[in-house]
């Protein structure tokens, strides 16, 4: 199972340039994948997106004929003012958020909403960028049984919510596992309710841009062996003792002057032996983030 992970940019390239095609372009020049992971998916943002394709999910599920997709909207809302490009009449909501496309049956379909707790530090009243952080989760079929596959985009602006966010992260974690080990009993006469047997797994793959570096609190929030169920960073796995490589400001310093690795893929004990390869291209500039791609057998 090959996955490509992207932080977008909502298809915007360091050029200015808006799409989804160059997106999806990108990810097959990785490698065939079965999955792909997008955050910073916009949908009615004229605004962000100009007068490319303004539903960016239905974009990528027309390029994507053979995949099913899967958007998790953090924000969902109406515009704060008149739409623009747009006729007048009931105007169209506005979400922007996460996106899943698999190939591979998607057996589960799950939205987590993450905490975002206020700092002592803001002044009430005072202007500071925010906005809310989600988790999209598909648990897909893979040639040996069912894989969870989490994708998320982390608070950038706050290290307090960041942090809140992995501890989020880790728990949800922590509980599908425990999930899988109870082993839930269905009654038969349950079977086609909501009731019916969900596709419990310990394999999980976490993926997306995260906003911290390596060995920082949130990552070792995640990654730390005193969890019962502990993830890990597939970079270190194949590459112990070698930096990561650069996945964001690598040509663009707009968010600060030095190249910084903040968009990771994690992965549980029962599927890490199954890593076999992990690349980043470190070449595109169709997004500020640099793709990561993972090979798992």
């Amino acid at each position: 199972m090959k996955l490509v992970t992207w932080n977008t940019q909502w298809c915007k390239g360091l050029d200015g340039i808006v799409s989804a095609q160059r997106i999806v372009d990108g990810a097959r020049a990785m490698g065939d994948f079965d999955v792909l992971c997008l955050q910073e998916i916009a949908q009615n943002y004229p605004s962000l997106t100009g007068n490319t394709a303004i539903d960016q999910p239905a974009e990528i599920a027309r390029l994507l004929p053979d995949f099913e997709v899967v958007f998790g909207a953090a924000i969902d809302e109406q515009p704060s003012g008149p739409p623009l490009g747009q006729p007048q009449g009931q105007p169209l909501r506005q979400r922007f958020g996460n996106l899943i496309a698999s190939r591979l049956p998607i057996l589960q379909i799950q939205h987590l909403y993450l905490p975002s707790p206020m700092t002592s530090s803001i002044t009430p009243g005072s202007t500071h960028a925010w906005m809310p952080r989600q988790c999209t989760v598909c648990t897909v079929q893979a040639q040996w049984g069912p894989v969870r596959i989490m994708t998320t985009h982390l608070e950038y602006h706050s290290e307090l919510q960041r942090l809140a966010q992995a501890q989020a992260l880790a728990h949800w974690h922590q509980m599908f596992c425990e999930q899988q080990k109870a082993g839930a009993l269905v009654d038969p006469n349950e079977s086609g309710t909501p009731y019916q047997a969900k596709p419990y797994t310990t394999d999980t793959i976490l993926c997306g841009d995260c906003n911290f570096e390596p060995h920082s609190d949130p990552y070792e929030v995640l990654t730390s062996p005193e969890q019962r169920h502990p993830f890990h960073d597939a970079w270190t796995l194949l590459h112990a003792g070698e930096p990561h490589p650069p996945t964001f400001r690598l040509y663009d310093d707009t968010y600060g002057p030095d190249a910084v690795s903040c968009d990771f893929c994690f992965l549980s004990d029962s599927i890490a032996p199954r890593l076999k390869h992990i690349a980043v291209d470190t070449t595109t500039q169709v997004s500020d983030h640099q793709p990561v791609m993972i090979d798992i057998c």
